[in-house]
């Protein structure tokens, strides 16, 4: 049996560890640490700097190379194969690692629940008969760190909000009914295809960490200035994560 722990890490600082991180983190037989590539080297050595930091006792702490999504294919296709490729690799791991079982850790960049697909790919193993239990240890979101960083409420008085993706919103625009969006894994700035009109938006870029960098205004104001800046610092750093929040005025009738 795999006791698989999947636990939420928040958005590169490590004091965004909770102590209940901590305890699941020092109670595993192995934490595995995927590899990106040297582009997201950042990525794998804030994971490294946190084990080494947290953990006390034997747990065994492994690297392996994630497989790369194929950008070319449809969207919606290459993810699950991708997904069914890391799921691959876990097998893998857990066979060569933990053949008699034992407890398997995982630390996810934010938390499990939000645009993570961890818990998806948890799903493929225990479909192809792997005997799991699966625990997650909630962390710090990519929003929350937003939201503090901007000192802002998530949302207006009373008023829903939405979380969507970039490819949502260039797909389909602002969609009816609500005056806030909170925009996840927008690699093409799709703010820019907005009306601007009585719109604002609160961006950040590096959520948490030392080069943490934000922008604030009306959207007809900074857009220039958040697409120059996420430019630059996507070329600085060789990768970028980030996310922001839009709301509108609502339109009185």
């Amino acid at each position: 049996m795999i006791d698989l722990l999947l636990i939420g890490i928040g958005t590169g600082n490590p004091d965004h560890l909770t102590r209940a991180a901590i305890k699941a983190m020092n109670a595993a037989d192995l934490i595995l640490l995927p590899r990106k590539g040297d582009a997201k080297s950042d990525l794998i050595d804030l994971r490294r700097t946190i084990c080494a930091d947290v953990l006390i006792g034997t747990t065994k702490v492994v690297e392996f190379d994630l497989p790369v999504r194929d950008a070319g294919a449809p969207y919606r296709d290459a993810v699950d194969r991708w997904h069914d490729a890391i799921a691959g690799v876990w097998a893998e791991q857990i066979a060569r690692l933990l053949p008699n079982g034992g407890r398997l850790a995982l630390l996810v960049w934010g938390d499990p629940s939000l645009y993570d697909s961890t818990l998806r790919i948890a799903d493929r193993l225990r479909d192809d008969g792997l005997p799991m239990t699966v625990t997650v240890v909630p962390g710090i979101t990519s929003l929350q760190a937003l939201t503090a960083a901007h000192a802002i409420p998530l949302n207006d008085l009373a008023a829903p909000v939405l979380i969507t993706t970039g490819r949502r919103l260039r797909e389909s625009g602002w969609p009816d009914a609500v005056d806030t969006l909170a925009v996840m894994l927008d690699g093409h700035c799709t703010f820019e295809t907005l009306s601007p009109a009585g719109v604002s938006i609160w961006w950040g870029a590096y959520l948490g960490m030392p080069h943490e960098a934000l922008v604030a205004g009306p959207l007809a104001d900074v857009a220039a200035r958040i697409v120059g800046e996420r430019a630059r610092l996507r070329a600085s750093h060789g990768w970028i994560m980030d996310t922001y929040l839009l709301r509108r005025t609502p339109i009185r009738v």
